[in-house]
């Protein structure tokens, strides 16, 4: 006799949006960070300020992190 599968149904697995993984870097205590934009495009035009800005990143707004936590949710 063949066994029986269980009909219980597993819950389907979360994706990552990819995206969203690849420009949001997490902390260890769990903040989300983020660089800024704008960073390669006609550089020579910037200020020495503005360009040393972009090599350090930013904590993202308080407001914005509950919809990037869905969109990296194993982060």
């Amino acid at each position: 006799m063949a066994k029986k599968q269980s009909l219980k149904h597993k819950k389907s697995k979360l994706k990552t949006h990819k995206a969203a993984a690849s420009r949001i870097h997490v902390t260890g205590t769990g903040k989300l960070m983020r660089m800024k934009g704008h960073q390669s495009h006609l550089r020579r035009r910037k200020s020495a300020a503005a360009k040393r800005m972009f090599g350090h990143k930013l904590p993202i707004s308080p407001s914005d992190v509950p919809r990037l936590r869905r969109l990296i949710p194993y982060a």
